[in-house]
């Protein structure tokens, strides 16, 4: 046998030994996992046969390989566990109400007062909101739940700790979005109700929970049904999406405007269009050095219309023009196996958090999925409360995932 051909045989056995049928897996598993976690290695996964337990449906249909009970951590990527687990991670249920969905949208931690702010879902299943009745506000304290959690003795039994509603005015319809705190005060943004308009509105986290609306129109038009928003903590600038739920779900009239997302100047109130071209622009995060944006699109979710698979369910990323603030240069990110990404966060180190269809999924800063908070069931959005605190909203149900990773600062200013 010539040199050659010896080589190619040599390189064709390591080839199949390493990709070949049969072959072991090549993902590094972690050295040590927590206890709620379980790992599935890629390749063992990546080729599922003729007769293979395929999914039909992204909304139906988790992709749980290992049949865990829900919750537990769903390892992916080794990072998962070194970056942002931790090997003592736990999750937990921490508040619930079955039949009502009171944590839907719009968290917001409060530092000063160890509150966490939610709204309940509007005009959806179990959200008793509708074209004449509107949506709830309520808070959580997280030392309650520290305190509960000390008494239980355990790191993973479920609690049920108080949640307060807040008593808001007139102007706050249907809240879907909300950040801060901006200057001591929540910023919500509110999809209206009727003809009663979408605003943004600064909202006093204390009682009388007086709010102060900002703006709630662009150039005398209505908005559709504004839906997130961040600021931009480089510039103190407010950044919000504009959608069409609210029409599909039957409480806001025919949309007048395109899905997009917007810029508002807190101080001048002017506002501008700064990214276009989206089915239903969602959640939006940016990076901690604020050069980079992300907006979901949760257009495969249909509402009344029903879903639609072939919509996206999709992460874009842009770049944050430094001079005008326009996003630039969009790009995908991620697309989510299971129902769509709906509102995200970023840790300190540039992992991205979104609220999925079968809990909470993280990608790296490169769009790798790293791992998921498995749930089982919807989780439209989710926040880091201090230190190494993730509290997940799942509806009828809060998680709070004690892990290694933390968020920044989402407040201005510093």
């Amino acid at each position: 046998m010539s040199l050659g051909i010896a080589l190619c045989v040599a390189v064709a056995s390591v080839w199949f030994s390493l990709y070949g049928p049969g072959a072991s897996a090549q993902t590094n598993a972690p050295t040590s996992l927590p206890p709620q976690a379980v790992f599935v290695d890629p390749v063992s996964v990546a080729v599922l046969g003729e007769s293979g337990p395929f999914r039909n449906s992204s909304f139906t249909q988790f992709f749980n390989p290992t049949n865990t009970s829900p919750p537990f951590f769903q390892v992916f990527h080794p990072d998962f566990v070194t970056k942002v687990l931790g090997t003592s991670a736990s999750i937990r249920q921490i508040a619930s109400n079955s039949g009502f969905a009171f944590a839907h949208e719009a968290p917001i931690f409060l530092p000063e007062t160890d509150e966490v702010t939610f709204a309940s879902n509007d005009g959806g299943l179990l959200g008793f909101s509708d074209l004449n009745h509107n949506n709830r506000v309520s808070k959580i304290n997280l030392g309650e739940v520290a305190r509960a959690a000390n008494a239980s003795g355990s790191k993973t039994s479920p609690l049920n700790v108080t949640v307060t509603a807040l008593s808001l005015p007139s102007p706050i319809q249907m809240t879907n979005g909300g950040t801060g705190p901006f200057h001591g005060q929540l910023i919500l943004v509110n999809s209206g109700r009727g003809q009663l308009p979408p605003n943004i509105a600064l909202v006093n986290p204390a009682s009388p929970n007086n709010a102060t609306v900002i703006l709630d129109n662009y150039f005398g038009r209505q908005f559709n049904s504004l839906n997130d928003v961040k600021i931009h903590r480089q510039t103190g600038m407010i950044f919000f999406t504009d959608t069409i739920y609210g029409f599909l779900n039957q409480f806001r009239p025919e949309p007048l405007i395109p899905g997009q997302v917007y810029r508002l100047d807190p101080t001048t109130r002017r506002v501008k269009v700064v990214a276009d071209g989206f089915d239903k622009p969602n959640g939006i995060a940016f990076s901690e050095d604020g050069k980079t944006a992300f907006i979901t699109d949760t257009g495969s979710s249909g509402g009344f219309l029903g879903n639609n698979q072939t919509e996206p369910a999709t992460i874009y990323a842009f770049d944050v023009d430094p001079k005008t603030q326009a996003f630039a240069n969009r790009r995908v990110f991620a697309y989510v196996d299971t129902g769509i990404a709906d509102g995200i966060q970023l840790d300190t180190q540039g992992n991205v958090y979104s609220g999925t269809g079968d809990g909470a999924q993280v990608w790296d800063s490169t769009g790798t999925l790293l791992g998921k908070f498995f749930l089982g069931t919807v989780s439209s959005n989710l926040i880091f409360a201090g230190k190494g605190q993730l509290v997940i909203l799942a509806e009828t149900a809060i998680y709070l995932a004690e892990i290694k990773a933390s968020g920044f600062d989402l407040a201005f200013p510093q």
